[in-house]
């Protein structure tokens, strides 16, 4: 079938007739030179750019009618002319986008190369990613913008503020070091873009509602679980630490406990009060694991305490408090007992003073006292009748 032209209207396209079985033909636009619709025998009808380009036929395709409006299709064109006439061949672009890595792709260098090096929370990242971040896994990088971040972010942060600005650090890292390894020559598309205000977390066992823990946790009826927990709340440590907190890393004899790796891969002594030893020892009497606290699972250790944490809360009556606050309330109490900002920091292992000002906040009284003394205070007030 010869070559038709025709100007291009929405009904006109529309009613061009089908060719026979394995054919095709195409129909050139007198509204805009070198834009023409080629129609199959399958019904198909794409917008394509045709003209010479250093010396050779080059054929580009827009997209389909009727997906792709008529004055769309125009505007694209006059767009690849442009490119064409500058000495851009679009087809070469087009290739280039589909060698172009993916996101998917990018997160998987980020995971190998950056954060199962320098990261003990990888795995935290890697969750993030599958539960937040799966709309930009086959998306081309160069294709992802400021706006996707913006709109993930926002959808994120109508529930979960904290968590959305935790998946934007992510996304933002992921470029960082994408850049930092010459994957990526752009911008950051994460710039710009403000994380949610959030409000730092305060909360802590008070002196009312120490008498009703200790009741409850002193009958769980699983060793384990009572003694982590007590374990956890009388040192202050991290829950992961604690965890796997092993028999070679304590010494009995000066009461102290070596944590080798810890968040800020620093690593932390831990002195271990009367209380903390006395638990120790007798576990050890009873225990021929290589961990303090065993568990079933691959790991040799307890791995999650959340079913034994919410039996302790029902039974005390307690809402709103979760394990890490067992950390933040031995902080608060030294910080209620006199001690020194300096001396909370160390005592926690935290990087800068500046991270225990939460503390701070929480009483006036001159600091001077040590952690010996906030257990004290704890274990006076969980015992007072």
């Amino acid at each position: 079938m010869a070559k038709q032209k025709m100007r291009f209207t929405k009904p006109i396209i529309a009613n061009l007739p089908l060719p026979e079985k394995g054919e095709r033909y195409e129909v050139d636009d007198t509204g805009e030179k070198h834009l023409l619709v080629r129609v199959s025998s399958t019904g198909r009808k794409v917008f394509q750019v045709y003209r010479w380009f250093e010396g050779r036929p080059v054929r580009v395709k827009i997209g389909e009618f009727p997906e792709r409006s008529i004055e769309n299709a125009r505007k694209k064109a006059r767009s690849i002319k442009a490119d064409m006439d500058a000495g851009i061949n679009p087809n070469d672009v087009n290739r280039a986008k589909l060698e172009e890595m993916t996101f998917a792709k990018l997160f998987e260098i980020y995971l190998e190369r950056h954060a199962k090096l320098k990261k003990r929370s990888w795995k935290e990242d890697k969750r993030q990613y599958k539960k937040h971040l799966g709309k930009l896994a086959n998306k081309r990088l160069s294709t992802i913008t400021r706006k996707h971040i913006a709109t993930i972010h926002s959808r994120i942060g109508r529930k979960h503020k904290t968590a959305a600005n935790r998946v934007l650090a992510l996304v933002s890292s992921v470029y960082g070091r994408a850049i930092e390894f010459g994957l990526w020559e752009e911008l950051n598309p994460c710039r710009g873009i403000k994380k949610f205000p959030e409000r730092s977390r305060d909360r802590f066992l008070k002196a009312d509602e120490m008498p009703r823990f200790f009741d409850a946790l002193l009958i769980e009826p699983n060793t384990t679980i009572r003694d982590f927990f007590l374990v956890s709340l009388l040192t202050g440590a991290r829950k992961s630490n604690v965890l796997s907190m092993r028999w070679r890393d304590i010494d009995l004899d000066e009461a102290t406990w070596k944590i080798q790796v810890t968040k800020n891969s620093r690593p932390q002594t831990v002195p271990l009060g009367n209380e903390v030893f006395s638990i120790l020892a007798e576990r050890r009497k009873q225990t021929s694991s290589f961990f303090v606290f065993p568990g079933h699972g691959k790991t040799g250790h307890l791995v999650e305490p959340k079913a034994g944490w919410k039996r302790i809360l029902k039974r005390a009556g307690l809402e709103n408090l979760r394990i890490h606050d067992l950390r933040r309330t031995l902080g608060s109490w030294q910080a209620m007992t006199g001690a020194s900002l300096p001396i909370i920091g160390k005592s926690l292992n935290h990087k800068s003073p500046a991270t225990t000002a939460i503390y701070a906040r929480l009483d006036l009284d001159p600091v001077r006292e040590s952690m010996r003394k906030a257990t004290a205070a704890i274990l006076d007030a969980g015992f007072k009748k």
